[in-house]
Parts: C-alpha cells; sequence; structure tokens
C-alpha cells in the first residue's frame, strides 16, 4: 500500500483578492490530489491530505481593516471567506482549510517559538537593517544593495530599521543544508529553483528575525506574541511557515509529516526552501517532543503567470482575477451557445500553466488553440464519434467482441494503453502534469488515428454483403472506447466534472477502491464489458471559434 500523502499550497495573504497566481497554485494542487488519491484507490480522501488556507497576521490587514471601518478579525473573516469561495468556484477538493487567526493554529505556534528558545535555537538581540514595508519582510545587506535598497516585488524604497527583536540562528545550518540539498536533487524543484537556492547557500547565511516589537501602533498589535515576552510578536513569515505543522499535529494526522510537497511561488522560494528547513532541524533538537518533526521531501517553485504577453498589471487592464476565470468558463464561443465550462479553464491553467520554472503567458489565442486541439477536437470529439458509432450500428449496447488487438491495423492497444500509463507515472513522480495530462492527449490521438485507418463507417456499409464485417466492426469500436475509458481516467483529475460526464453515459464510472493502475489496464478488471450501455451522450466540448473573443478579454 502507498504511504500517506501530504500535499499544501502556500497560504494566502488574506488582503489579497483571488487571482490566477492563488487559483493556478491550488488547482495544481487540486490536480495531484486526485490523482494521488487515485493512485491510492482511496476515493475522495484516505492517506491524501490536500492543505490550503490564508495568512492573516500582517501589519496591512489593521491598516486596511481600519480604513475599510472594520476589525481586523472581520476583515479577516471576509476575506478568508472569498478565498473559500474561489477555490469552491474552481472545483477545489482540499481536505483543509487552515487560517492563522484559528486556535489550532495561534495555541500551537508559541509551543514551538518557546521549544526553540529553551533549547537556544532563538535568542533575543537587536536588528539594525533594511525592511521591505510591502511584503513584510527583512532583507539582508547584500540584497538590499543588488535590489538597489527598492522592494524587489513593488520597487518601493526600503526602510532602514533598528528595533529589539528574537533571532534564529540560521546560520549554523548552512552547511547542513547544503550537504541535504546536494544529496537530494529532489528537495528543490525544478532544477532551476535548486540552483538558484545552492548558489546563494555559498554566499553564507546571517542569522534572521523572528519576531517584531509590540508598540502604541495597533497594527504592531495584531499577531502571535512571543511566549513568554509579550512585548514582542512572531514575525509574520515565521507564524505562517508553521501552518504546515499546525494543522497535522494531532495524534490522528501526524502520520502524515513529513510533508511530500509544498507547491509555492517562486518568490517564496528563500522562506521555503532554507528558511523553513532550517526551523525543522532546529525543532528536532528542542527536545523529545519534536523528534517526530522531519524535513518535507520537496518543495517546489513554480513560476508566473504574465498576460497577453506582458506582466499583468491593473492600470494595463490585463490583470487575470476571479472575474476573468468564472468569465472564461461561462464563455460560448460557438453557435450552440454552450460555454466551455469550468473544466476547460482547469485543463488550460494545469498544462499551459508555469509548472517548469519559467513564466507562462495566459494568451486568450493560446486559450482558444488549447482548448480546441485537446478537448473540442480532441477528447470530447473522439468520445462523442465512438459513442455514436456504438449507438448506431449496435443499438447503444458494446458488442459482444472483447476488446483487443485482432483489428490491429498497426496498433497494438495493449501496448499503446501501457505506455499512456507509464509516462503518467513517470510525470507524477517529477510533479510534471504536462506531462501526466499530455499522456491522455496522445493515446486520443491514436485512437483517432486508428479510426481513420479503419474506416469503421465503411465497414458498417459492407455487414449485409461481408460476413466478417460485424465481427470487425465490434473489434473496432471495442478497441476505441477502451481507450477512450482509459483515456478519460487519465484526464479526470482535472477534469472531473466533463469526464464524469462521459462516466456516466457511457456506465463505466470507476468503482470505489480501484486504483490509477488497475483503471489503466487495457481489457483488465474495470474494463468496459459486453453489453454495456453506450450512447453519444451530449457533446463534452463545442469547438470555440476564434474569432469570437471573451467579452473584456485583452487583446479582443
Amino acid at each position: 500500500m502507498a504511504d500517506p500523502y501530504y500535499l499544501t499550497t502556500p497560504i494566502y495573504y488574506v488582503n489579497d483578492r483571488p487571482h490566477i497566481g492563488h487559483c493556478y497554485t491550488t488547482t495544481v494542487a487540486d490536480v495531484m490530489a486526485r490523482f494521488q488519491r487515485l493512485v491510492r484507490g482511496q476515493g475522495a480522501g484516505g492517506d491524501v491530505f490536500f492543505l490550503t488556507g490564508t495568512d492573516e497576521h500582517a501589519d496591512k490587514v489593521v491598516t486596511s481593516a481600519t480604513a475599510k471601518g472594520h476589525t481586523p478579525q472581520d476583515w479577516c473573516d471576509r476575506n478568508a471567506q472569498a478565498f473559500r469561495e474561489a477555490f469552491a468556484f474552481m472545483g477545489v477538493s482540499n481536505d483543509d482549510f487552515i487560517r492563522t487567526t484559528e486556535a489550532r493554529h495561534k495555541d500551537r505556534v508559541p509551543v514551538y517559538i518557546e521549544g526553540l528558545i529553551k533549547s537556544g535555537e532563538i535568542y533575543k538581540g537587536e536588528f539594525t537593517g533594511w525592511y521591505d514595508e510591502s511584503a513584510e519582510e527583512y532583507v539582508p545587506e547584500a540584497a538590499a544593495r543588488e535590489q538597489q535598497y527598492k522592494a524587489k516585488i513593488t520597487g518601493r524604497p526600503l526602510l532602514k530599521r533598528t528595533e529589539p527583536c528574537y533571532f534564529f540562528r540560521l546560520s549554523k545550518y548552512q552547511q547542513v543544508l547544503l550537504d541535504h540539498i546536494t544529496a537530494n536533487p529532489g528537495f528543490i524543484q525544478p532544477d532551476s529553483r535548486r540552483q538558484e537556492v545552492l548558489g546563494r547557500l555559498r554566499q553564507g547565511l546571517n542569522d534572521v528575525p523572528v519576531s517584531r516589537p509590540v508598540t502604541d501602533d495597533p497594527a504592531t498589535q495584531w499577531g502571535i506574541r512571543v511566549p513568554g515576552d509579550p512585548a514582542h510578536r512572531v514575525y509574520v513569515w515565521i507564524d505562517a511557515l508553521f501552518n504546515y505543522l499546525t494543522v497535522v499535529d494531532t495524534p490522528q494526522r501526524r502520520r502524515f509529516w513529513p510533508a511530500d510537497v509544498h507547491l509555492i511561488g517562486k518568490d517564496i522560494l528563500w522562506f521555503h526552501a532554507v528558511i523553513w528547513p532550517a526551523l525543522l532541524l532546529a525543532l528536532q533538537k528542542s527536545g523529545p517532543d519534536f523528534g517526530w518533526v522531519g524535513l518535507p521531501r520537496c518543495v517546489f517553485g513554480h513560476g508566473w503567470w504574465v498576460s497577453e504577453g506582458q506582466k499583468m498589471s491593473k492600470t494595463l487592464g490585463n490583470f487575470i482575477d476571479l472575474e476573468k476565470l468564472e468569465a472564461y468558463a461561462k464563455w460560448a464561443p460557438n453557435k450552440e451557445k454552450i460555454p466551455v465550462g469550468l473544466d476547460a479553464v482547469r485543463w488550460y491553467l494545469v498544462t499551459q500553466g508555469p509548472l517548469s520554472g519559467g513564466d507562462a503567458d495566459f494568451s486568450h489565442a493560446k486559450f482558444v488553440e488549447v482548448y480546441n486541439a485537446d478537448l473540442a477536437n480532441g477528447i470530447g470529439n473522439c468520445a462523442s464519434r465512438v459513442g455514436n458509432m456504438v449507438e448506431k450500428y449496435f443499438g447503444g449496447v458494446l458488442p459482444a467482441q472483447a476488446p483487443g488487438s485482432e483489428v490491429g491495423d498497426g496498433f497494438e492497444w495493449p501496448s499503446l494503453v501501457r505506455a499512456a500509463w507509464e509516462k503518467a507515472a513517470a510525470g507524477l513522480e517529477k510533479f510534471d502534469l504536462a506531462a501526466v495530462l499530455g499522456a491522455p492527449v496522445e493515446l486520443i490521438r491514436h485512437v483517432d488515428q486508428y479510426i481513420n485507418a479503419t474506416s469503421p463507417f465503411k465497414v458498417a456499409k459492407t455487414v449485409e454483403t461481408d460476413p466478417g464485417a460485424k465481427e470487425r466492426l465490434a473489434a473496432i469500436l471495442c478497441n476505441c472506447a477502451e481507450s477512450v475509458r482509459v483515456a478519460s481516467v487519465l484526464a479526470s483529475p482535472a477534469m472531473p466534472s466533463k469526464m464524469g460526464q462521459l462516466w456516466k453515459t457511457w456506465n463505466c464510472e470507476p468503482p470505489a477502491g480501484a486504483t490509477l493502475a488497475d483503471l489503466c489496464v487495457f481489457g483488465g478488471r474495470h474494463s468496459l464489458r459486453a453489453g454495456q450501455g453506450i450512447a453519444k451522450g451530449e457533446i463534452l466540448f463545442q469547438r470555440a471559434n476564434a474569432g469570437d473573443p471573451l467579452p473584456g478579454a485583452a487583446g479582443d
């Protein structure tokens, strides 16, 4: 049996409104979680734990709440709900949603900090240096100089500060982190991120502040206090990182640690790939209560989205927010006025997104191209053709000809299907979802080529005159239908709604407990059976007209 699998997204800054960055990361995590549940045959849960949530203890939360006439907690409640609703719209199947203002988090963070203080891994001192107010992040002198003393994201001037605070002895972990990253190439992915971290690590590490002083300013009073010293609060980034631990620090959930993958954006790589592992290593030394706290297996830092070839900007009007994604899901660029649907948006994000390390362009023309090629002309059209022929030539009942390679015409279906499964399995090992989802696309392409090579519609015309034509036609359609079934299973984590629709039409919904490996065996125990009802059903994806732009889309 496969080991438990624990997958996290970052917890999202509650002052933001949900946009493509949040939805992308969380949708990618959702697709991987669904695959891992299938791998384990666990249905909707079992030994897979998928976490997301919101980061709520920032100074700007208080500032924004006050400006809007709300208390900080009320402001967080409202905005956290917006993220819940956004992820529900995107079809995300997270097992938990953590908020850093919840007691289960606020009560555990001081326990970790106290352990680190007692063991000497955290000590009191004074910080003098640069602070990025927009990111609420301390910036080392070398980095500040490299950035010309401006914030990396906003370009605003960095602030010079001197203030008392607690420090974490990050500097003592430089060599152990270098050794770990070098010995475990998969610890930081993709490789470009790994090299980035190694290069910066070799320049040396300084101890880092983990607290901020509490003053009369209400913004400084919002957060978790340092245990034993209420004049200090835990620095928001340290508070936030511990969420991955607080959620599973229960007798029922500790089996999920260490996390298999922390999926993040590249802008927060350093915190997750260096500071977080060092904190965990230090915590392990802080007493027997923390002996179970090991390092995560992988920190995966993906790139960013740009829009129509340009950096996203509200000023340019090319910012892709939740409303734009909703508009794409509702878009009906065909004469039938049938929406492309949410699954098409999920498919585009996951297959075309910046998972491999570089940035990705959300282009309207590219969306139409991918939608038509992979979905409308791909699995949608293929499933419709096969269902229509079974309905037309065999009354909607799969014929009593077992699937096989009797009518191969150069297509060895058991081997082709096995190759698709192996490609998908290899992609899962590397967190390469574009490769994983390329497997069903390629399999559908083989089915279309097979239909063109065998011409079942022509074979059907000879049934009355050729005694072997009926059997040949049955074998062709059985091969096609079984291959489409496997392709639908491989595509289902990205498109659960549309593939579920196909399964109902073909009466082939995977049984509870079936594993992905078993479901992807051509002619195996979960294959289509003779006598099974198969209908054409409604078209899964209507072809989009490229000349029918999304209302309000950039470039239309």
